[in-house]
């Protein structure tokens, strides 16, 4: 067999078998539903598709993000041409009357050791602002600017648990008060407060990002609920002890960033604190989205350093993510302080 344009096999007699390494994706483009809500196409990451390691689809509708994890080579514009006809092909069974906006990414090693990216569009144009949904919520992106475009997609069940964890004690005697450590711009605020909760204090020393996280409050018609702390977490504790205690405590930091945090030697620092933070019967939500710390580097710090929390559940990530090895996929654990 020989590979068609498409990476379609077709056979010739006598010749082996040969599939397009590129074949999972296309054919995650060639059956993809129309997106309303910002979500993962494809996730080679996962490591569940051979040869497509370094690829993901995102859509920010009514934007695709292609990311390519690799350096790009002489293979990479005919790699993008066969991409684009095929996402243009499937738009015009899905919605023949709309245009296709795609965006190219690169994120090699060499750019990501110094915090870059090689961003391009390929195809339309981008909205401005643009704002893409999840469960009713509204949030502002920002595909063509740096590697992190303001809602990390892999988070989406973190929140769908947030939202429903919090609307199941919305009515509790005092109200129920969240923290939002490493708030980047505020999502999981959002969906605290449209599920009830009374107060939610954010802490992220990004200014950028957190005056995302205040446009998307807005933008959600929240305009009471929320602080929003612009600092450095670790010389903050006055600020946010007086906030407490709190019902729930989230804690999403980076897994690494120079200066600012680093979970092999920071994390255990965040731990220490969950007892005077956390209000009787409390939940705190522990993430972790390195691939080389598993979920036994968390677990094994709260049993060394708060052994009195009680280990609920991992929250299960969402399917579009899932991965080869449960350890190296993004971790999100819920742990709760006895009454």
């Amino acid at each position: 067999m020989h590979a068609s344009p498409m990476g379609i096999s077709v056979k010739m007699c006598g010749m082996p078998s040969f599939r397009d390494p590129m074949q999972p994706l296309l054919d995650a483009i060639a059956t993809l539903t129309l997106p309303v809500d910002a979500q993962r196409i494809f996730h080679g990451r996962g490591g569940l598709y051979p040869g497509c390691e370094h690829w993901t689809l995102d859509a920010f509708p009514p934007v695709f993000v292609l990311t390519s994890y690799l350096p790009t080579t002489e293979d990479t514009e005919q790699e993008l041409s066969t991409i684009g006809a095929a996402l243009a092909a499937r738009l015009q069974q899905l919605a023949p009357d709309e245009a296709l906006n795609w965006v190219f990414q690169c994120r090699s090693a060499a750019l990501r050791q110094q915090g870059k990216s090689e961003t391009r569009l390929m195809a339309g144009s981008m909205p401005e602002p643009h704002t893409v949904t999840e469960q009713g919520a509204l949030f502002r992106v920002q595909v063509m600017k740096g590697q992190n475009h303001g809602l990390f997609l892999d988070m989406a069940a973190g929140r769908r648990w947030v939202r429903e964890h919090t609307a199941a004690h919305r009515d509790d005697r005092f109200g129920f008060k969240v923290l939002n450590l490493f708030a980047y711009t505020c999502a999981f605020s959002v969906v605290a407060l449209q599920a009830g909760a009374k107060h939610v204090v954010n802490v992220d020393m990004g200014q950028g990002a957190m005056a995302t996280g205040q446009y998307n409050h807005q933008r959600n018609d929240l305009t009471n609920g929320a602080s929003f702390l612009v600092h450095d977490i670790f010389s903050t504790w006055g600020k946010i002890n007086r906030g407490g205690p709190y019902n729930l405590v989230i804690v999403d930091p980076p897994s690494y960033q120079k200066g600012s945090f680093v979970a092999t030697k920071d994390y255990a620092r965040l731990v220490r604190r969950l007892p005077e933070l956390l209000a009787p019967g409390g939940h705190a939500l522990l993430c972790l989205n390195s691939p080389e710390l598993g979920m036994a580097f968390l677990q094994d710090q709260v049993k060394a350093l708060v052994p009195e929390l009680e280990f609920v559940e991992r929250v299960v990530n969402p399917p579009a993510f899932a991965d080869v090895s449960p350890d190296r996929a993004l971790k999100v654990l819920v742990y709760r302080v006895p009454e």
